[in-house]
């Protein structure tokens, strides 16, 4: 790796993600604090990419890195919403794993012999209504529980209940295109396997 990639812009960006992510982590039992911080992370992982793609400076290595600081924030926010978070996390690491060690910074680009519901959702780099909602159940759903959690949100519940049925039906529909890229990394891992006498 040449040692000017780590400093490309996206990566920059990337090392400014991790900085407010552990400041959030620093004031997580002060909402006032914590919101801000762990939201201007979020809002900066669209920056990176349109930077990566503006200033062509598209890399494994920000590739990587993108993805591991989009599963640091989820993991330490999940781990923080509910008990059953680190399985979330859990799932989102493995993915990486199956998604990064064959595709590297190609993987949004290798879903074109998937299910068309996998294909919708991984259309355009997420970028269709349906990646919207996906996107959204990743990266909004855990902030949303968080806000809930701690009586951060408007009193209209129907509306709460609303918006938290639609984050949690993009979650779902990520699983889904989880389940998927773990299922056919599991089928590449053994294609190649001796079969049994």
């Amino acid at each position: 790796m040449s040692s000017h990639v780590l400093l490309y812009w996206p990566n920059i960006v990337g090392y400014i993600r991790i900085s407010l992510l552990f400041a959030a982590w620093g004031f997580h039992d002060t909402p006032s604090v914590f919101v801000p911080l762990y939201s201007a992370n979020i809002l900066l992982d669209w920056v990176d990419g349109w930077l990566a793609r503006r200033l062509k400076q598209v890399s494994n290595f920000g590739a990587w890195l993108d993805v591991v600081v989009d599963n640091l924030s989820r993991g330490m926010l999940w781990s923080l919403v509910s008990q059953c978070g680190w399985l979330v996390s859990a799932v989102e690491w493995c993915v990486f794993v199956c998604n990064h060690c064959s595709k590297g910074d190609d993987w949004k680009n290798s879903f074109s012999h998937s299910p068309k519901l996998v294909q919708a959702i991984m259309a355009n780099g997420f970028r269709t209504p349906l990646g919207l909602l996906v996107v959204s159940g990743l990266d909004v759903l855990p902030l949303w529980l968080y806000c809930s959690q701690r009586g951060l949100l408007a009193p209209s519940l129907w509306a709460q209940d609303g918006v938290t049925a639609l984050l949690i039906a993009g979650r779902a529909l990520a699983l889904v295109a989880e389940a998927w890229c773990v299922w056919t990394h599991m089928k590449f891992l053994t294609k190649d396997e001796p079969k049994e006498s």
